[in-house]
This record gives C-alpha cells, structure tokens and sequence, in this order.
C-alpha cells in the first residue's frame, strides 16, 4: 500500500517552543499548527453555543451542566450588541443581558469560553445585532473601511473586552474565555467592497490584536484573516468543505457546526440526524481538526421582537439540548458517546504523526502514530452500503456512510452511523385551557384616519426608518375623494415588508404576506366599496415587519414598506396612483402597543370589555390569567387557534407567533411558545396579553408542560429527514 504523509507533529517540552502566543505580551492560551496550547497543554476541544439572551439567568447554570455532562469543554456565545448598547453610549447588561454573570457561571462549572464579540453576529437575530441607531449615523457605510462605523464598533468591542478584563474573565487573567471573535463570516460579503472590504478586514484585525486580550483571536469564513488572527469553518462538513488555515502556524478549528438549521415562517423544521453530526465531526479531528463547536448546543427562544426576518420564536429547536432546555435524545448521547472516544486518544491524535491511504473505492483510513504513546485510527466509508475492509492484516466491517474510530488501531469502540443511545420524545401535557370566555376581556386598536396622524410625506416612506425597529407596525395613510364614479374597485399594493392588513373607511378589506424566498415585493389586490362620488375616502394599511434583515452588504441601504399603492377600476382611465399623486400620513405602531397595555400597572390606559368571540375582529387586544403550573417542567402555551400576533406574560413579551402562515404541508411552523418559570408567578395569577391582528381564537388556548419519554431503542440509517417537530 501506498502510504501518504499529511503532516507530522513533534510533542514539545514547552508551550514556547514552536507555538504562537496569541499576544506578544504572553499568557496562558497559545497556538500553533495543531491545536490551542491552554497552560501549556495542546487541546482537542469540543465546543457548543448557548446564547445568554435566548434563555433566562435561571436556566444558565441547568444548560451549562448539560453541556459539561455532554462532553463539552467550552461554551460559545456571541454578544449581542443592538441588546447591550440600545442608545449610544447607554449600556444594559442587566437580566437576561447580564453577560459578565453568564461567563462566570461558565467558570464555575469548569468550562471555557468562547466570546464572539463580532459585534456584527447575523445569528437569525434582527438586524444582525446591530444597533438600528447606526442608521442615522452621518456618511455610515456598515462594515467596510468607514470611518464612521468603524468608530461605533471599535467604542463597542473596546467596551466588552474591558468589561471582561476588569472582571479578570480572559485565560491570561485565570478566567475561561479562551478565543474572541472579531467580525462574523465577512467573507461572503467582502468582494461587495472592494478594496474597502480587504482594508476593514485588516483594520479590524489589528483593532481587535491591539486591544491585548491575552488570548487568540479568530475570524470565521474569512480566509485571508491577518495573522495572528485564525480563520476558521462555518457549515455542516468542514471536515470536506474547509480548505485549512492560511498559515502553517495555525490550528484547524471549526466554529459552527450546523446541528440543525433555523426554521422559518412557512417553512419546515430541518433534522440533521445523530449519525451524520458524528461522521463530519469524526471526519474533521481525523483530518487534523482540533476545535469544534455545536451551533447550536441550545438553541432558546427569540423573545419579544429578536428574530430577524420571517424567523420563528424557537430558535434551533432539534439542538442536542431543545428551546426549552430538555435533551434529545439520540443527538446529545451519540455525540457525547464520541466525545469520550475521541478524548481518550487524544494524545496520540495531537502528538502523532498523521498518515492515511486507501482501503478501497470510498474507503478511507487515518492514522495516527506516536512513539511510545500507542495509535489510533479512522475507517472512513464513504459508501452507502456495506464495506469490508482490510487494515493491519484484520478485516473490518464498516457500516454505510461511517467513521469507525479504533483508539489503539486493533478494536472498533465507536462507529458514527451506529447509535447506542436510547432516543426520546417530547410529551405535551395540558395543565388546563383558558375557555372561560367570561374571563377574557378585549380592546380594539384605533383604526387611524390621515386626521389622526402627525407625520405626513408626498411619497410612500421606508418602513425601518420611520419606526427605528421601535415596532412591528406602521400605518399609511390617507384621504381622497374619487372626481368619478369608480365600478368594481380593486385596491392594489405592494409591499417590501412582510405583511399588509387594509382598511377602508375602517372596515377591514383584506390582508397579504410575503415570503422569506420573496426575491421582490409581494402583492395584494383586493375588491373594496368606496363612498360615493364626491365624498371622503380614508384609506388605511398597516405595514407590518416580522423582524429586520439580518445580513448582506449595505445593510443600511435596504428597504422595506409599501411601494406601490393604487385603485384600480374597470376602466383604465379610472385608476387612481396614490404612490406619488397624494399626501399620506404615518403613525408609528398600534394605539395599544405605544400605550404598553400589556403591562399589569398600564391596562387601564385603555377601556377593556367582555370579549365577543362570535365575530372576530383583526386588530384585537385579549387579556385574561392563568396560574402558574405545578412541578419544574418548562412551560408553553399551545397557540394552535390563533392567527398572527405577539403575546405578553407578566409583560414579558414572549415573542412573535404566525399560526396562519402553513407550510406546503398544511400546518403552522410553530404552535407552541415557550413562557419561562422565570416570567411566570409562584403566588399570584400571571397575565396574559395577547396583540391578534387577524382572526385568532384565544378563548381555545391551552396552558401546557413539556417533558421526555425514552423510546424504544431503533437504529436508523437515515441521516437527513424534514419534520415538522
């Protein structure tokens, strides 16, 4: 057999020899071309990214113990920095914001972490973390080499690290962060500037090196990130997909490994099995990888208005550890199964000399050999079916598409396709339903007429900049009289924002949405009465956004809103334009929501009344209480019966639903909404406020707990599945 050498690796009596500090001033996390080097020891490091806003302070120290009892070494989190900096220069690290006691209780479960501060994050969040008040910022061109924004960045990241380093949090100040982020997957965008682009890679570097954390820092798709910055893989199959670090001195790690993918209004839930996170995880380390990270371990919840564009409440719901903070089973046990393997000849993994040949067509072996330390080998088999295969004069049969990982190169101890783990799944228990209509109450938000509003324009204006990401919601309107008689009108719009609810002379004519594969405007085009010739016509449409975008270049130029507005009639000379012919008047957000009626001590702002769910009338607000279940289980409201709207539980907005937006099969993308025990109260009823723009029934919502069941042991070799789980 023909023997290749991929790269060979000398144990070294010192961290200083052949490795590269990550600043020149030193400290205790170093790298080189193998791996991290943490107080002096190289590291195989599994990772996994829980975001501290995605769940509450009470659930960190439950999440973290999971991932620890997984097998993990380090915790991963982006900051968040549109949460953290609402107004420039005014800083809340408070609650579930409280990023300083995130790290520390990471510590205090003897794990590392991994900060990436960005500050721009994508993430599914809105705006990509970015505060919306950069907007308004004179001559700003986000991320490329502008003065501007470069001065809002480098104030925010100089902001956190000095955070961490008064708390003593970096490894060089015995703390757990180990790696910073700078930036987030620029690489996809950087060609979109040119030169500019290349440049604020190398500023950005430089500014984050400068700022002397102790520890490296990493730019994730970036190939040509400067040194000493690392650039590392995001994606499903790094182990195939990443082309290594761009310098010999560094290390192979891999930042995101997807473990599911994010869901979408309209779209269904994506299952990456057990199996095939384990082969491409086996395939990395086999191909010298020595970090990898779960995005994510613990995906969370979206809470009140931070998914971005069509995104759902729950965030990497099919995550080893689910929204609510329970294990999946088979995900977490299989992976935490090769973990351990993977561990136990780690030495030899990083110490080794590497070599690997063929064993047949799609057959592959990796091997793994240190003087006096022992081996250790990877059996690749790329086939979907069966392979048998001779290695060291033995015959091994390996499964379809699987690594079988052999620590001491004679016996098979894992194998990535075979699951020893028992699976579970979620049972929904229903504590009780909220169907005493008698005690619900309702209000009906204020239809607003041209009259009502104070903010007028000759042209239809750009949604996010009129709102500022303060609401959802904006209304246009305006007032005309039709100089004829007008048959069979048709009011016609389109609309760069997600949604469209139409109102003429305030009776309710018709709605429309868009996609998240809408490559343009949507369209609505619905029949309405309008007042006799000569007299006053108001017309009124709500603009509706369901999260900001978040990523692309020139993300400050993007538009959103309506963009056409007209009345068609049935003879052509009849249509009346009102995109550029008509004054409108805007008013930012629902009457209720400016109100924050959704606060117990604010309910009275407004009148309630009995609710009347004969008819059902867009636009309403619905309150009622419910108590707080019995036991530890997390807490959901099943919303099945409702149609799109924001719902309030002790004023905490637990975040947007859509049940009407099915997907091609049917059914809604998410039906239930996780209400933390940390919102809810142990001694008194909770509030529940509910906003339905549509025509929802709250009167059939139930309150539920959510909890496992162990399955009977199955084996699948399916490793790619669409479910609506």
């Amino acid at each position: 057999m023909l023997w290749v050498c991929i790269g060979w690796f000398i144990v070294l009596a010192t961290v200083a020899a052949g490795a590269t500090m990550a600043e020149s001033g030193g400290g205790d996390v170093a790298y080189d071309g193998r791996s991290l080097i943490i107080d002096g020891q190289r590291k195989i490091l599994f990772s996994g990214s829980i975001h501290y806003p995605r769940s509450t302070p009470e659930m960190w120290p439950s999440l973290i113990a999971k991932a620890k009892e997984g097998g993990l070494d380090v915790v991963q989190t982006y900051v968040f920095w549109n949460l953290h900096e609402p107004q420039p220069g005014e800083y809340d690290f408070s609650g579930r914001y409280d990023l300083v006691k995130f790290i520390r209780e990471i510590q205090t479960q003897g794990l590392y972490a991994c900060l990436r501060i960005g500050p721009f994050i994508e993430s599914e969040w809105t705006y990509g973390g970015l505060p919306f008040w950069l907007h308004d910022v004179p001559g700003i061109v986000y991320r490329s080499d502008n003065q501007p924004f470069k001065f809002y960045m480098q104030n925010f990241t100089t902001k956190i690290v000095n955070l961490m380093k008064s708390e003593g949090l970096y490894a060089s100040q015995g703390g757990p962060i180990i790696l910073s982020q700078i930036e987030n997957e620029y690489g996809n965008i950087e060609a979109a500037f040119g030169e500019n682009g290349t440049s604020y890679v190398r500023w950005a570097a430089k500014m984050a090196v400068d700022l002397q954390t102790g520890v490296p820092w990493i730019m994730c798709k970036q190939n040509d990130a400067p040194d000493p910055v690392i650039n590392t893989c995001n994606g499903m199959r790094c182990g195939e997909t990443f082309g290594g670090p761009n310098s010999p001195t560094k290390p192979s790690l891999w930042t995101e490994n997807w473990t599911s993918f994010y869901q979408v209004y309209g779209g269904e839930a994506y299952i990456r099995s057990a199996q095939d996170i384990a082969f491409h995880v086996a395939l990395f380390i086999a191909k010298n990888g020595s970090y990898v990270n779960y995005y994510m371990y613990h995906g969370g919840t979206n809470f009140g208005r931070t998914a971005s564009a069509y995104v759902i409440t729950g965030y990497y719901d099919q995550a080893p550890i689910d929204e609510y903070g329970l294990i999946r089973q088979p995900k977490w046990g299989h992976l935490r199964e090769l973990h351990s393997v993977i561990k136990s000849c780690s030495s030899i993994l990083l110490e080794g000399m590497q070599t690997n040949f063929s064993l047949g067509p799609l057959q592959q072996a990796y091997v793994f050999e240190a003087q006096g330390a022992g081996c250790a080998a990877f059996l690749v088999n790329n086939n979907s079916n069966n392979a048998t295969v001779e290695f060291r004069n033995k015959s091994y049969d390996l499964l379809p598409k699987s690594i079988s990982i052999l620590p001491d190169c004679e016996k098979i101890v894992f194998n990535t396709a075979k699951v020893n783990v028992e699976s579970n799944k979620r049972i929904m228990t229903s504590t009780y339903k909220l169907k005493d209509v008698d005690k619900w109450e309702s209000y009906r938000d204020v239809i607003p007429n041209y009259s009502d509003t104070t903010i007028r324009s000759n042209s239809l204006l750009e949604q996010m900049n009129s709102t500022k990401d303060k609401s959802d919601y904006l209304w246009y309107t305006l007032t005309f009289q039709p100089n004829s008689s007008c048959t069979q009108p048709l009011l016609h719009l389109q609309s760069l924002a997600h949604v469209a609810y139409a109102f003429v002379n305030n009776k309710f004519a018709g709605s429309a949405h868009g996609s998240k594969n809408d490559k343009g405007p949507f369209i609505m085009e619905v029949p309405i009465a309008l007042n006799d010739d000569g007299m006053t016509n108001n017309i009124s449409i709500l603009s509706v956004m369901v999260g900001l975008p978040d990523s692309g270049a020139f993300l400050e130029k993007r538009y959103a809103g309506l963009t056409r507005v007209e009345i068609q009639c049935t003879l052509e000379k009849d249509l009346y334009n009102f995109t550029t012919d008509y004054q409108w008047g805007y008013q930012v957000g629902v009457v209720g929501e400016n109100l924050q009626i959704y606060k117990g001590e604010l309910l009275d702002s407004v009148d309630w009344w009995k609710a009347d769910f004969s008819t059902a009338q867009p636009l309403t607000w619905f309150k009622t209480k419910f108590e707080t279940p019995k036991g530890n289980d997390p807490v959901i409201l099943n919303l099945t019966t409702m149609g799109k709207g924001q719902a309030w539980v002790n004023g905490q907005n637990i975040g947007r639903y859509w049940i009407s937006f099915l997907t091609s099969k049917g059914h809604p993308s998410q039906t239930w909404y996780h209400v933390p025990r940390a919102f809810l109260n142990m001694s008194s009823a909770n509030l529940l406020v509910i906003l339905e723009e549509s025509n929802g029934d709250p009167s059939k919502i139930s309150v539920n707990t959510v909890s496992t069941k162990t399955l009977p042991h199955y084996i699948s070799s399916n490793h790619f599945r669409k479910n609506s789980m």
